[in-house]
C-alpha cells in the first residue's frame, strides 16, 4: 500500500500544460523531494515516483548530492498515460533532491498529475496521523474567515482534521465578520472557537496546545492568521511526522507574501553564546526562486538542521506537549524559539521540511525591537538564556544587552530602552511574575512608551512638525557611514559626550528628517532633534536629544545589568527550576480561567 493524495488530482492547480519541444523542470521548492531529510529522519528505504500525462512526454529523473551536483537516474523517452519509478533513499547523507523535467513530444501535453509516494509499511504510527489546527487571532477577523473557508474548500484536508480552532483575543470579532457563518457551517464540528483575554501569541497558542491534545489529535499544528496557506503543505508535513522514527516538530517555511517566490530563510537555530536567533545559512536569507532554482544553487542541496520552527506554521506531536508542557507563558517573542530548544534539549528534534510552508508578510518590513514589543524581545530572551544557556553569566548576552541599550540611547530611543529596563526589573522578581503579569503586561508596555517623544507616532503626514536646521553642518558635511571601526568609536564617543556634558538642546523643531532605512543610530545622534520614518510606511516620530533622560537611563542600565549578572547563578536556577511549572497544563488552566471572556460586549485593554 503506497500514502498519496489521490483527491488532489483533481484539481487544476496540480496539473500543467506542456510547451512542445521545451524543457519544463520541477526542481522547485514545492515540487521536488527533499531526500535528504527523509533519509536522516525517517526508515523509508525508497521513494517511489508517479507520474500521469495526456500526449506523448519525455520524463527525466534527476538527484543531486549535497555539493550540488547532480546527474540523470532514469526516465522514459516516450511517456503516456501513468508511469512510475521506484527510487532508492541511498548516498543523500548530508543532502540531495530527487526531481523530474517533462518535454512534451507533441502539441496539447499535459501532465495530469505527478506524487511522491512512500511505503505505508514504514509509518511510525499504525494509522495515518490526525491533526488539530490552531490559529491564534487579535483583531483579524477577516483573516481568520479566510482561513475557515480555506479549510472547508480542501476536502483533502477533512479526512486528517479533528478540529479547527481559533483562540480570539481581540475586540473586533471573528464571529461577527462577514461570511463566518457560511464558514462555521460549512466546517460543522470540525470547527470550535474559543474566546479568551489578550494572552498575546504565548497564551494563544498555549491554547492552540491545550484543546488539540483534548481533542486526541496526533498532532496539533500551530498556524498564524495572517498568512496564506497551502493545503497540500500541511499533509506533507502530517506525513513526515508520520514516518518519523520517533516524535518529531515537523516546521514550515515562511515565504514571502508580498513577493511569493522568495522564502524568507531555510532554518533558524539559536547561537549559544550570545544567546541570539538567526538564520543558520545568512546567505540563503530571502532565497528567490524566480531568480534561481535548486539546478542552479549548490547551498540549496545541503541539508539544514535547524533548532526550532516559527509558529507561522509548526506540527507538534501531542506526545511531545505531554511529555514537555505547553508554551512559555511571555506574551508575544521567543515562545516558539523556547519551545524548540526545550523540546531538542528532552529529545524531540524540529525538522524545517523543504516543500512545507506558509506565505506570511515579512519581517522586515516592520522593526519591533523599537515599538512595545521591545519589552518582550528583552525579557523572553534572558528567560530563556537563564533557564538554557550553559555559559557563564550567559556568554556575551549581558554585554551585548548593554550594549543595545547604549545604541538606542545614542539613537535617541528612550522609549526602547526604558521598555527594556522594565524587562530586566521584571526578571529579577522571579519566574512567578511571568503568568502573572501576561494579561497586562502588553497594555502596560504601550503606556510607558507614550511617555517618549520617540515612542508617538504621528500619523499624519499633514500633522508632521516643520524640519528646520538653525545652523548649517560644520564644513557643509552630513553624518556618513563610519568608514572604520576608528570612525565608528570616535562618532560614539562625540555622541556620548553630548548627552554627559552638553545640556537640553534648545530648538524646539527638528533638524532633520530620516527615512526608517537611514536611521542609523550615528545618524540621529548627529542632530538634536530628527523626524524619523516609521519602518512600517505607518507614520513618523520625532527623536529629542535629552541628556537628563540619557543619564538616567543609562545609570540604570548600568545598575540592572550588574545586578543581573551579580546573580545570574541564583535566578538561572530558580528559573530552570520552575520551568517545568510554569509551562504546566495546571498552571496555563488558572491563567485561562483569570483571563476567561464571560460578557459578549468585553473589550480588551
Amino acid at each position: 500500500m503506497k500514502d498519496g493524495n489521490p483527491q488532489l488530482a483533481d484539481r487544476a492547480r496540480y496539473s500543467a500544460l506542456l510547451p512542445v519541444g521545451q524543457r519544463v523542470s520541477f526542481a522547485t521548492f514545492f515540487n521536488a523531494f527533499p531526500a535528504a531529510y527523509w533519509v536522516q529522519w525517517t526508515d523509508v528505504p525508497a521513494v517511489q515516483l508517479k507520474i500521469v500525462v495526456s500526449g506523448d512526454i519525455r520524463i527525466d529523473v534527476y538527484r543531486s548530492t549535497s555539493r550540488g551536483t547532480f546527474n540523470r537516474i532514469g526516465g522514459a523517452l516516450s511517456a503516456q498515460g501513468e508511469t512510475t519509478f521506484e527510487l532508492p533513499l541511498k548516498n543523500f547523507g548530508d543532502g540531495g533532491w530527487l526531481w523530474y523535467e517533462l518535454v512534451a513530444n507533441e502539441p496539447d501535453s499535459k501532465l495530469i498529475e505527478a506524487e511522491w509516494q512512500v511505503d505505508s509499511s514504514c509509518r511510525r504510527l499504525d494509522h495515518p496521523g490526525t491533526f488539530a489546527a490552531s490559529i491564534t487571532t487579535y483583531n483579524r477577523p477577516d483573516d481568520c474567515v479566510t482561513q475557515m473557508q480555506r479549510f472547508a474548500s480542501e476536502t483533502s484536508l477533512h479526512d486528517r482534521l479533528t478540529r479547527l480552532t481559533i483562540v480570539d483575543q481581540g475586540t473586533d470579532l471573528v464571529q461577527e465578520a462577514s461570511g463566518y457563518d457560511a464558514a462555521q457551517k460549512a466546517l460543522g464540528d470540525q470547527f470550535a472557537l474559543i474566546r479568551q483575554g489578550n494572552l498575546g501569541g504565548s497564551g494563544g497558542f498555549a491554547r492552540g496546545m491545550y484543546e488539540g491534545e483534548r481533542s486526541k489529535a496526533d498532532y496539533v499544528i500551530l498556524l498564524d492568521d495572517d498568512i496564506l496557506i497551502e493545503p497540500a503543505a500541511v499533509l506533507r508535513a502530517v506525513a513526515f511526522a508520520d514516518y518519523c522514527r520517533k516524535p518529531t516538530l515537523v516546521g514550515g517555511h515562511m515565504l514571502n507574501l508580498y513577493e511569493k517566490s522568495k522564502v524568507q530563510n531555510f532554518g533558524e537555530y539559536v547561537k549559544e553564546y550570545p544567546f541570539r536567533y538567526g538564520p543558520v545559512n545568512e546567505d540563503l536569507v530571502d532565497f528567490d526562486f524566480a531568480q534561481n532554482d535548486l539546478r542552479t544553487t549548490p547551498g540549496l542541496h545541503r541539508r539544514i538542521d535547524v533548532g526550532y520552527n516559527g509558529w507561522w506554521m509548526c506540527l507538534i506531536p501531542t506526545d511531545v506537549i505531554r511529555e514537555i508542557g505547553l508554551s512559555l507563558p511571555v506574551f508575544i517573542k521567543w515562545d516558539d524559539v523556547e519551545y524548540g530548544v526545550r523540546a531538542d534539549r528532552q529529545g524531540f528534534s524540529t525538522v524545517t521540511l523543504p516543500g512545507v510552508g506558509v506565505w506570511h508578510m515579512p519581517f522586515v518590513e516592520k522593526d519591533d525591537r523599537l515599538d512595545w514589543q521591545a519589552y518582550f524581545h528583552q525579557r523572553n530572551r534572558w528567560v530563556a538564556a537563564m533557564v538554557y544557556s550553559r555559559y557563564k553569566h550567559g556568554g556575551s548576552l549581558p554585554a551585548e544587552s548593554f550594549a543595545t541599550d547604549v545604541k538606542h540611547l545614542l539613537a535617541q530611543q528612550y522609549s526602547a530602552v526604558a521598555l527594556r529596563i522594565l524587562a530586566l526589573q521584571d526578571l529579577l522578581k522571579g519566574p512567578q511574575h511571568l503568568h502573572e503579569t501576561i494579561g497586562h503586561r502588553a497594555a502596560d508596555a504601550r503606556k510607558l512608551r507614550q511617555k517618549y517623544s520617540d515612542g508617538q507616532l504621528i500619523k499624519h503626514v499633514s500633522d508632521y512638525p516643520e524640519v528646520s536646521q538653525d545652523r548649517p553642518a560644520r564644513r557643509g558635511r552630513t553624518a556618513g557611514d563610519p568608514k572604520n571601526r576608528m570612525e565608528w568609536l570616535s562618532m560614539a564617543g562625540s555622541a556620548m559626550l553630548k548627552n554627559l556634558v552638553k545640556g537640553k538642546p534648545s530648538t524646539s523643531h527638528p533638524e532633520s528628517r530620516i527615512s526608517a532605512a537611514d536611521a542609523k543610530w550615528w545618524r540621529i545622534a548627529a542632530s538634536d532633534s530628527s523626524l524619523v520614518s516609521a519602518s512600517d510606511g505607518n507614520g513618523a516620530s520625532v527623536y529629542r536629544r535629552d541628556p537628563e533622560t540619557f543619564r538616567r537611563l543609562f545609570a540604570l542600565s548600568v545598575k540592572l545589568h550588574r545586578e543581573l549578572v551579580g546573580r545570574w547563578d541564583e535566578l538561572s536556577e530558580q528559573y530552570a527550576r520552575e520551568h517545568h511549572a510554569f509551562t504546566s497544563v495546571q498552571a496555563w488552566e488558572e491563567t485561562f480561567e483569570r483571563n476567561a471572556v464571560t460578557d459578549p460586549g468585553h473589550k480588551q485593554k
